[in-house]
């Protein structure tokens, strides 16, 4: 039997990468496994280095929602190649993507473009911080917001008890002013605040969560944050980098009514290539360097190859009934999922907002991260690899939300639920 190159490339990466990949999740390490190197994509689907294709559900974990390879989005990068890659000096396409991002997201007034979601909430964090004067944050578990020290948290053993580093390199000192609370918890907020409010500069969240899977704020868990921090002079910050033009052109806060502080931005606006933002009211953006003392920079920021590739991908994305039809696609998928599953007798189902799913081995939609944790991990493994050897392309962990592209048409869906119903009948 020929050898598969992914294991072959797997061996090699290996030697040279730490675990042989780029990002943990890739490693296929949760389910087990030899992850699929990719060597191209286009649409819906990607094929991997043995030549097999596959209708992928992470769209790069979010931006591909115009589909791979789109031509616009293609000519628009060589176009912008040509004139140089980088020059570490303004442009005007900068400008062009701040009114653009500022038009489309009311709550932002200003706004900092940066590479990465990491960046874009790190930054805003230190932001609300230097703005109200005060250390204390307050995130909720289960949502992940960038690898920086300070969000790398799990709960502490008490409601008010700080939180702990969840990874070896981070000091607890950095992890001291950060209280970690239950998402969609009321009652823990109010509690949180009113014992320390005047000490809390800001709250974090992920207003539809999607690195617990797919798990939904509930509106008056937002609204309470958003009182909570009116009332105490914190910062009120919505990490929208996954969900941000994901479940509607103006994002969550469109779909809630309810407007952030401060707002962190990725993915879809980069179109598969590195732009992430922070921004919202112009008096608290004010406070940023060169104007004031909060310090921010980055070399690449607004690249303006990047910076092409997130303008093409924004007008494809306010082109009639788009978002229509991608949620429309999304729920199709979820709903015909779990029709498969029902008819199999398998204990599973799954959930949709905009352009994002989520699939749970469990009777319903978990509410937090102690809800998503309490899931068959086991038989969603064997799910992943028997849709895998389907073809079909889910996120490699039981913990990550998927997506579809406005590519994922009718018959990828019907494709999709089709193979499904093949494995759930195993798993019955």
């Amino acid at each position: 039997m020929t050898e598969s190159r992914n294991d072959t490339l797997f061996a090699r990466a290996q030697k040279t990468t730490p675990g042989g990949v780029n990002s943990p999740v890739r490693a296929f390490r949760s389910v087990g496994g030899t992850p699929r190197f990719i060597t191209r994509a286009e649409g819906p689907y990607f094929w991997d280095a043995d030549g097999k294709r596959y209708i992928d559900y992470i769209g790069s974990w979010g931006p591909a929602i115009v589909g791979h390879a789109h031509p616009d989005v293609v000519k628009a990068v060589q176009e912008a190649a040509t004139r140089g890659l980088s020059f570490g000096a303004p442009t005007e396409a900068e400008i062009d993507m701040a009114e653009e991002i500022c038009r489309l997201v009311p709550s932002i007034e200003q706004v900092r473009l940066v590479s990465s979601g990491t960046e874009a909430t790190m930054s805003a964090l230190r932001l609300a911080r230097g703005a109200t004067g005060r250390d204390k944050i307050v995130k909720f578990e289960g949502c992940y917001h960038g690898h920086a020290d300070s969000l790398l948290v799990k709960a502490g053993s008490g409601l008010l008890t700080f939180g702990n580093p969840t990874s070896a390199g981070v000091p607890e000192d950095f992890v001291k002013h950060t209280l970690v609370l239950d998402y969609n918890n009321i009652a823990q907020i109010e509690e949180a605040f009113a014992n320390m409010g005047s000490e809390i500069a800001c709250v974090i969240v992920e207003p539809v969560a999607g690195n617990m899977n797919l798990i939904k704020a509930t509106p008056e868990f937002l609204q309470a944050l958003r009182r909570l921090c009116t009332e105490h002079g914190a910062v009120l910050i919505f990490d929208e980098v996954m969900c941000g033009f994901r479940v509607g052109l103006k994002g969550a806060q469109e779909l809630y009514g309810i407007q952030a502080d401060l707002t962190a931005l990725g993915k879809v606006i980069g179109g598969g290539l590195p732009v992430a933002a922070f921004g919202g009211r112009a008096d608290l953006m004010a406070k940023m360097a060169p104007l004031g003392a909060v310090y921010q920079a980055g070399t690449l920021s607004g690249n303006p190859v990047a910076v092409a590739a997130g303008m093409t991908t924004l007008k494809l994305i306010q082109e009639p009934d788009f978002y229509d039809k991608l949620a429309a696609s999304a729920k199709r998928l979820a709903t015909g999922l779990t029709a498969a599953a029902k008819e199999a007798g398998v204990t599973f189902c799954a959930d949709s907002e905009g352009g994002m799913f989520g699939l749970y081995f469990s009777e319903t939609p978990p509410n937090n991260y102690a809800e998503m944790m309490a899931g068959d991990r086991a038989k969603f493994n064997t799910f992943f690899h028997a849709m895998l050897e389907e073809g079909v392309y889910f996120a490699p962990a039981a913990f990550e939300a998927g997506f579809v592209s406005i590519q994922h048409d009718d018959a990828v869906i019907d494709a999709t639920i089709a193979a499904a119903r093949k494995v759930f009948a195993t798993l019955g």
